[in-house]
């Protein structure tokens, strides 16, 4: 436990320094929008999300590590930030943002070595205006630099939420992209649209039983919304998309779900009271998957269903620091370990309060729902459930130094009735955190 009493003592340190030290203040540039350095050390008592503690006798692939229940960290967290608006530099009045954001972590699992990964993370952002059209454009690039091989799960048993866990920590690129550009008119809008998720995961791939493999995939999809303004600061919105969802194939094996769809989404964005911001879509989901060939099999009950998608950003502002938001998101989506898809929602609240000058409290409930029943493959039937209970304190020394102590409960539980080992699939976690963050 030397290392912890170091970090700690390290912590006490800045905060001792921060709180005696004063001085001018030096001006940011207006170009550099982001300058910090964030230290943080944690304790997670449940690495791997497993629920299996006595492992039948099997032997793991060499590099690869074994994931059983209650594999406890000390993480030590260093995360870097800055980011330039290159519109201040080039005096540009109709470009309001142009700006590159290099945000790396670094994350070192002191007792689960394995695990130990840096994230380079290059954030690029656009915005535009020129009467009547908008643009935006966001742009987030992820190269994780972690471990080669995927984590061995004895018996082949783990739970959903543990291979996402997991999965995040392994080398891989991961790209996330938004456009649009809204041409106004006085009580209506048109906005095209388009949007890219992806993953290229560089794990090796095992045909071992228990060995977890991770495939690659992406959701690219295009499309636009036409919007009627029942309010200067409020429209009712109607949109179309069509998209491509990529699950690759491994060679061992014949299944993947790729597939085209087409969704037609009714929505509600603006403000209706000035307190009140509300941004929401849904409508059905027309799915088309590949049919079955001699080299492939799409493992599905149907070819064409019919599912809904829905998205919604809802933010309720009491105060200037008193802010209740919840966000939700369902889709049907590609399995990131190369079997059945399956239907992904998760359903967020989270309330951020001041409570005196220098301390705000942030306080969050989630729950996750990974529904794999449009899959026909008996060793797929699962129905996983995440929540999560959360709680953080921040006390902002100075205008430029801050103290965050976190935690956070996570429930991982099985909805499926009629399966093997229910209690292998299911898990407890708990998360504590401590962290200081400067701004320059």
């Amino acid at each position: 436990m030397k290392r912890n009493r170091i970090i700690f003592t390290t912590l006490a340190g800045v905060l001792f320094i921060a709180s005696t030290t004063t001085g001018t203040e030096l001006a940011k540039p207006t170009w550099l929008t982001d300058c910090s350095v964030g230290i943080k050390e944690s304790y997670d008592n449940n690495v791997f999300l497993s629920g299996v503690n006595n492992p039948p006798p099997t032997t793991a692939p060499a590099g690869s590590v074994v994931a059983l229940k209650n594999c406890y960290s000390w993480i030590t967290t260093v995360s870097p930030k800055v980011g330039i608006n290159f519109s201040p530099i080039i005096g540009a009045t109709n470009l309001p943002i142009l700006s590159l954001a290099y945000a790396p972590d670094v994350a070192v699992y002191h007792d689960q070595t394995s695990e130990s990964y840096t994230a380079h993370r290059v954030l690029a952002s656009v915005k535009a205006k020129t009467d009547p059209a908008t643009f935006s454009a966001d742009n987030i690039f992820t190269y994780i630099d972690g471990n080669g091989m995927g984590p061995f799960y004895p018996g082949n048993l783990y739970s959903a939420f543990a291979t996402t866990a997991d999965r995040e920590r392994r080398r891989q690129i991961q790209e996330r992209a938004n456009v649009s550009v809204q041409f106004d008119q006085e009580k209506w809008f048109v906005r095209p649209t388009a949007s890219l998720l992806y993953y290229n995961l560089m794990t090796e791939q095992l045909n071992v039983p228990g060995y977890q493999n991770y495939c690659d995939r992406h959701d690219v999809n295009g499309g636009a919304d036409f919007g009627y303004k029942t309010t200067p600061r409020l429209a009712l919105t109607l949109g179309y998309r069509y998209g491509h969802q990529y699950q690759q194939q491994y060679s061992f094996s014949p299944y993947s779900s790729s597939s085209d769809y087409q969704r037609v989404l009714v929505g509600i964005e603006g403000n209706p009271w000035k307190w009140l911001s509300l941004k929401i879509q849904g409508g059905p989901d027309f799915r088309s998957y590949q049919g079955d060939s001699a080299t492939h099999t799409t493992p599905v009950n149907d070819l064409h269903p019919v599912t809904y998608f829905c998205e919604a950003l809802i933010t309720a502002t009491f105060a200037p620091d008193n802010t209740l938001t919840f966000k939700n998101k369902s889709w049907q989506w590609v399995s990131g370990s190369g079997k059945v898809p399956y239907f992904d929602s998760a359903y967020e609240l989270s309330w951020h309060r001041k409570l005196m000058d220098k301390l705000t409290l942030d306080l969050g409930e989630r729950i996750l729902d990974w529904n794999f029943s449009s899959g026909n493959l008996p060793a797929c039937k699962r129905d996983d459930l995440q929540y999560t209970t959360s709680a953080g304190l921040n006390y902002a020394i100075n205008s430029h130094i801050s103290v965050t102590l976190a935690g956070a409960l996570n429930w991982g539980r099985n909805a499926e009735s009629d399966v093997a080992n229910p209690g292998a699939r299911q898990f407890n976690q708990q998360l504590i955190s401590l962290g200081t963050q400067w701004r320059f």
